[in-house]
């Protein structure tokens, strides 16, 4: 399945590394692109494994805001 997270907050390459690289660690996800340009991010995964809850956590975690 697949999703777009709008995410506030992402302007670098840093910021694009760090919510790819904390999606990626979800088991269950298997791909995540950030496009910061409008400020969002597709998800690839597997929703039997995990929620999109899961994946905005990771987000916020990593101090980015992610709209609904």
């Amino acid at each position: 399945m697949e999703k777009t997270l709008n995410v506030q907050g992402m302007t670098c390459g840093h910021c694009k590394m760090s919510v790819e690289g904390a999606l990626k660690e979800l088991d269950g996800v298997s791909a995540a692109e950030v496009n910061l340009e409008v400020g969002s991010v597709d998800v690839t995964f597997d929703e039997s494994k995990v929620t999109v809850a899961a994946m905005k956590e990771a987000i916020e975690e990593q101090g980015y805001e992610v709209e609904d």
